[in-house]
């Protein structure tokens, strides 16, 4: 991938997202991290009592949404409409859960935003990560956002090495991404829009739209299907 390829505008569809506005303001989306607390609380502020129960100081869950007992929240907090949170998910606080997205059962979020219809269904952390419209993290699929010596993260870029000045930074999954279960992505992994990661796998740096990751050394384009003739 080349520095274009990182730009928000190139991983996300802005539209299927509540937070277009913070996206709008940054190149790159883990920039929005610096905002995201300040922007939930602001956002939430503005949000109609009659579509979303707020609760306590800065929570707000849309009221087609089940609160199950057994969730835990932590604000700042956005889930959004028609959302399904599922038993014993974990909301860490600075995270927006968008709308018809999936939040699983015994899934971690902190500092994270789901796109619409991003699903997470089952054993995930989602830490310091963006999530995009249709992505979709299979079965204990966790995003790692820290490095084993603590330093900020580097994205190794076939143009640039682009300093993040981020300490914690997980996974930037594109439209569309699929990863596979019990895979790995590592701090500053980036998944293109479309990208699919076979099961298992340990994912490092970037890997461009649509393609299969198999492994480091087997990365591969996706053909496109040929139209099917019809025979009379």
């Amino acid at each position: 991938m080349k520095k274009i390829d990182v730009k928000t505008k190139k991983l996300f569809e802005l539209e299927e997202t509540i937070a277009k506005e913070l996206f709008e303001r940054y190149t790159y989306p883990w920039e929005v991290f610096k905002d995201l607390g300040s922007f939930i609380e602001e956002l939430g502020a503005t949000l109609p009592d009659t579509e979303y129960l707020k609760i306590g100081k800065n929570i707000w869950v849309h009221r087609s949404v089940k609160i199950m007992p057994t969730i835990a929240l932590a604000g700042p907090l956005i889930i959004c409409k028609d959302a399904s949170v599922r038993s014993c998910a974990f909301f860490r606080g600075n995270v927006i859960i968008g709308e018809g997205a999936v939040a699983g059962n015994s899934c971690e979020f902190k500092n994270a935003i789901l796109f619409n219809k991003a699903q997470v269904p089952h054993f995930s952390y989602v830490g310091d990560s963006i999530i995009g419209y249709k992505a979709h993290l299979g079965a204990s699929a966790i995003t790692s956002n820290l490095k084993s010596d603590k330093s900020d993260v580097v994205l190794h870029l076939e143009d640039a090495e682009l300093e993040t000045g981020l300490r914690k930074f997980g996974a930037m999954v594109g439209d569309e991404a699929e990863i596979g279960c019990g895979s790995i992505l590592n701090p500053g992994t980036v998944i293109g829009k479309n990208t699919t990661v076979y099961p298992l796998s340990s994912v490092r740096g970037c890997v461009s739209k649509s393609s299969i990751y198999k492994s480091e050394d087997n990365i591969v384009t996706k053909s496109k299907k040929k139209p099917s003739i019809s025979r009379l």
